[in-house]
């Protein structure tokens, strides 16, 4: 046995004394067992077990140690102003942000994208409103995004403003064949759709020779009469002899069967 334990105090520590140390003891094992004793009687006996038990403890938190491996660290959070349109990945990480979305940030940023307003950071993909309410007092936009923003709304909201409110005066007349779109559309009462619904209409009669004919289009009431006139725009006629029956019948006051009557009548009779 003193052997064992004079063979256990030499060896190195190395993950190959645990397989040097179990083929010894087989083999003391076998060599004592006839014997009858391993670790001897008595209280020097005890010691010796307890100190070779304290040995092997050891030896087996050291090699645990040895081959583990160095967890990472975790991120201290730096809570500091900074400004999501210029602080590089790293600041966002020292904020708290993982990786990912500080990689969303900057890409929204190369996209074009700016951050007006420290609520605008809450709209960030994967961003929890926890972590924004946690960063947005130290969020800081800088003057320049701002007024950017500001100047460019109310150039916005003024040009936008200035098209919606301006119409004629009371008592303009408009000439209901030669009117394009853009001055219909001056008229009050009439927007972009039933300012295309008029010319369209007016392409397909040939021009209007009647102001009644504007009634015949949807949406338009009888109090929108006051604001046309007919002036000498020439009325485009069609000319039965020779238009095809595509051409016949697309005429408003002419259905396919009309058209084809007077396909077959010039067919019969000639021109």
């Amino acid at each position: 046995m003193e052997r064992l334990l004079l063979f256990f105090e030499k060896r190195t520590q190395s993950y190959t004394f645990f397989v040097d140390f179990a083929f010894h003891i087989y083999v003391y094992m076998g060599s004592v067992s006839s014997k009858g004793r391993v670790f001897g009687t008595g209280s020097r006996g005890n010691r010796r077990i307890k100190n070779f038990l304290a040995g092997v403890h050891e030896m087996e938190e050291k090699e645990s140690l040895r081959y583990s491996y160095d967890k990472p660290k975790r991120r201290e959070v730096v809570l500091a102003a900074f400004d999501p349109n210029s602080a590089d990945s790293i600041e966002f990480l020292q904020r708290g942000l993982s990786p990912f979305i500080a990689h969303t940030i900057l890409q929204y940023r190369r996209a074009g994208g700016k951050f007006r307003t420290a609520d605008d950071f809450s709209r960030v993909y994967g961003l929890s409103s926890e972590k924004f309410n946690m960063l947005k007092p130290y969020i800081q936009i800088s003057e320049a995004f701002r007024r950017k923003q500001d100047t460019l709304h109310f150039i916005k909201k003024a040009e936008k403003d200035t098209l919606a409110v301006y119409k004629y005066p009371e008592g303009t007349l408009v000439d209901l064949n030669e009117a394009d779109t853009t001055e219909l559309k001056k008229i009050p009462g009439i927007g972009s759709g039933i300012a295309r619904m008029i010319v369209a209409y007016r392409k397909r009669l040939g021009g209007f020779y009647d102001m009644a004919q504007l009634k015949e289009v949807n949406y338009v009431d009888e109090d929108m009469l006051r604001w046309f006139k007919l002036g000498n725009a020439p009325i485009h006629r069609i000319n039965a002899n020779k238009a095809g029956l595509d051409k016949l019948r697309s005429h408003p006051y002419m259905n396919f069967y009309q058209a084809k009557v007077i396909i077959e009548y010039r067919r019969k009779k000639g021109n």
